[in-house]
């Protein structure tokens, strides 16, 4: 039920996701709901690892800390993360960047292999849900 708690959008200045008419992610209350991250630069727009799954995963790891920290989080408040793949090959990957990434207790996880991500390159993306800790810094908005 709607408790009339407003979303407040993510932003940052040079966001990265805003030429795709695309928002970063929201914050709602206390949670936070993020946008699929892949291995694209924030900086530059382009894309790291070009058939490299381990630099892509680096990348996309980093993009979903940037984006968490402005609404207050960090890997540690995230419940669920859905990741996508587009070969599942990698899945033994996957187990080590969990275990790398997250710490118990673990988030909810669906894991999904995929013909093509946004850009026919790109080997993963990673969507995320986090709950703000107590005292976490608002979300910036747009």
């Amino acid at each position: 039920m709607f408790d009339g708690t407003t979303a407040e959008r993510l932003t940052c200045e040079g966001d990265w996701f805003a030429p795709y008419y695309i928002s970063l992610g929201y914050r709602i209350g206390s949670v936070l709901v993020l946008s699929g991250q892949a291995a694209i630069d924030p900086d530059s727009g382009e894309l790291v690892g070009v058939g490299d799954f381990d630099a892509q995963a680096a990348q996309t790891f980093a993009n979903l800390e940037r984006v968490l920290a402005l609404g207050g989080c960090g890997l540690e408040d995230i419940f669920k993360v859905t990741i996508y793949l587009t070969d599942m090959a990698q899945f033994p990957k996957i187990m080590e960047l969990r275990q790398r990434h997250f710490t118990p207790p673990y988030p909810a996880d669906t894991i999904v292999e995929v013909s093509s991500l946004a850009l026919p390159e790109l080997m993963i993306e990673i969507d995320a849900m986090a709950i703000v800790p107590d005292g976490g810094a608002r979300a910036v908005r747009g």
